[in-house]
């Protein structure tokens, strides 16, 4: 009898490990990076249907959104991602078309934003919206010059209190957000909760990972 008891803790105990392993794995700790492309495989990403989508595929580790009419994009489908408190990188590169190769759509708490790279004709970088401004016209409105199939290092960070924005380690976006109203346009809303999108462009995304922050 003694023995039968002993072998059933054991038994309930090498679950426990295995569960408390598993759930690890699933859960980085905070400040841990969270690899969200793994650059094999489209693994917790769908197409978004945006209507008149090009095609979206990996190849030489990028997810690659073909030249749309007018817009390609993926949407999120793994676990639920934070909605603050959190920091994304990845790279991104335009390698054919003139408008945005990528447009980052996230979570800013309840609301969401989208982060525009290269968009309106190609130069114009910022967020959209804020309190019903595009990224064309607002006070995240920048230009940066993108030089086609260069690999350029974006970084998104998102607190509480602000929404601020990198490439290539330099600072663009700062935003306080206070009382402001943060929205996407109507043509991203099919991006939400997270996702990627180009303009009439291949845009080509790698080493995409997130990670929390605090505030």
């Amino acid at each position: 009898m003694r023995a039968a008891i002993l072998c059933l803790s054991l038994v309930a105990l090498t679950a426990a490990v295995r569960v408390t392993a598993d759930d690890s794995k699933a859960a980085p700790a905070e400040g841990e990076w969270q690899t969200l492309f793994d650059g094999k495989t489209l693994t917790n990403w769908k197409p978004t249907e945006f209507g008149g989508e090009g095609e979206v595929y990996v190849e030489d580790g990028a997810l690659v959104m073909d030249m749309g009419n007018p817009m390609t994009g993926v949407t999120w489908t793994g676990k639920p991602l934070p909605k603050s408190n959190y920091e994304v990188e990845f790279e991104g590169r335009r390698v054919t078309g003139s408008d945005f190769f990528c447009a980052l759509t996230f979570p800013v708490q309840d609301d969401y934003a989208s982060l525009v790279l290269g968009g309106w004709g190609g130069t114009i970088v910022g967020i959209s919206t804020i309190d019903g401004y595009d990224a064309s016209e607002n006070e995240t409105t920048d230009f940066f010059k993108f030089n086609r199939k260069e690999w350029y290092k974006i970084r998104l960070k998102v607190t509480n209190e602000k929404i601020e924005s990198w490439i290539n380690d330099k600072q663009l976006a700062d935003v306080e957000l206070g009382k402001k109203e943060i929205d996407v346009r109507i043509e991203v809303e099919p991006s939400k909760p997270f996702g990627l999108a180009s303009f009439e462009t291949q845009g080509q995304i790698r080493n995409l990972r997130l990670r929390s922050v605090k505030e």
